[in-house]
């Protein structure tokens, strides 16, 4: 029995998810960097085994994948600087992502009554990090606003009848879980660094990735 590309693609993530979490456990820089680097290769891996029907959205979605895969490296390191520089990638693979959603459709109705609560959330949570951050003032709130973009223009695909609901559902639901993946990430930079902030971040964060991979051959 033949395995095709994707369930392979799948079974090797969920061998790995379980082992970046085991190493971020033990704090293991080495075994952050060993496991996470290909697990994160995965999700470029399957965007790229997607139909590139819409090129433009193809294109910037692999932008976006490939910024995220620095980030991920960067953030393994947890550094200052570092992190600096896995928030500037993420940035920027937001803004892929914004451009790509942009590429397919316009703002609707249901942009709009999804944006309302977004932005508020967004606010409220600026404002909780806000005398955390120091110097990472204006470079946080550049990545908020960006991301609540990012979920916002995923909103504006949702409400595109045009196209498949799957695929429509399949980057929504993507673009949210990444979203509160980072609630997490935030959580463990800023606030309260504990191993319960990667443990239900991650399997999100990922999660958010695949869906979001998947779904530019769902939107087809």
């Amino acid at each position: 029995m033949s395995v095709t590309p994707t369930a392979a693609i799948l079974v090797a993530a969920g061998i790995l998810l379980p082992l970046l979490l085991w190493n971020e456990k033990r704090e293991s820089l080495a075994g952050k960097l060993l496991s996470k680097t290909p697990l994160s290769l995965l999700f470029v891996a399957a965007a790229l085994l997607q139909p590139a029907t819409f090129p433009g959205f193809f294109g910037a979605m692999l932008a976006g994948f490939g910024c995220c895969l620095v980030g991920d490296v960067c953030l393994a390191w947890g550094a200052r600087r570092v992190f600096a520089a896995g928030l500037a990638a993420f940035l920027l693979g937001h803004l892929a992502y914004c451009a790509a959603f942009v590429s397919l459709t316009r703002p609707g109705a249901v942009m709009w009554a999804l944006a309302v609560p977004l932005v508020a959330a967004s606010s409220l949570v600026y404002r909780r990090l806000l005398p955390h951050l120091g110097s990472l003032r204006g470079a946080v709130l550049a990545y908020v606003v960006v991301i609540t973009l990012m979920v916002i223009g995923a909103g504006a695909l949702l409400g595109d009848v045009r196209l498949p609901a799957r695929g429509r559902w399949m980057a929504y639901a993507g673009a949210l879980c990444f979203y509160v993946s980072d609630l997490f990430v935030a959580r463990q930079r800023f606030v309260v660094p504990e191993f319960r902030n990667r443990l239900l971040g991650l399997p999100l964060y990922y999660l958010g990735q695949f869906l979001l991979a998947f779904a530019i051959g769902a939107l087809a």
